[in-house]
C-alpha cells in the first residue's frame, strides 16, 4: 500500500476553528475521486473542528495579523485559511 493526500482548505468566518465555513477547496491526490475543488453547493465541513473530528490533520492556520487603518472591510481576500490533510493508503 502507498500513501497519497487529501488536501482540504477551508476558510472561516474568523479565526476560530469552531466558526462557520464561508469558502472551501479539496484537492484529491489518490486518484480515487474524480472532482474539481469548489464544485459543490454546500461545504464539506460546517467548521473546521468538524474537519478535525473527522480525521482531518490541520497543518497550516493563517497567521494573525490586524487591518491597516481604514481597510477592515476591504474584501479583497478570505483572511482566514486554515489547511487541512489526510493521508489515504491506495493499492500501489
Amino acid at each position: 500500500m502507498a500513501k497519497r493526500q487529501k488536501v482540504l482548505v477551508l476558510y472561516l468566518a474568523d479565526s476560530a476553528l469552531d466558526s462557520g465555513v464561508v469558502a472551501w477547496s479539496q484537492y484529491d491526490g489518490t486518484g480515487i475521486t474524480d472532482h474539481m475543488a469548489g464544485d459543490a453547493d454546500e461545504p464539506p465541513y460546517r467548521t473546521g473542528l468538524a474537519a478535525l473530528r473527522d480525521g482531518w490533520r490541520l497543518i497550516q492556520a493563517s497567521q494573525l495579523q490586524p487591518h491597516a487603518p481604514g481597510t477592515e472591510f476591504t474584501t479583497s481576500y478570505l483572511k482566514y485559511e486554515f489547511f487541512f490533510e489526510q493521508l489515504v493508503d491506495v493499492d500501489g
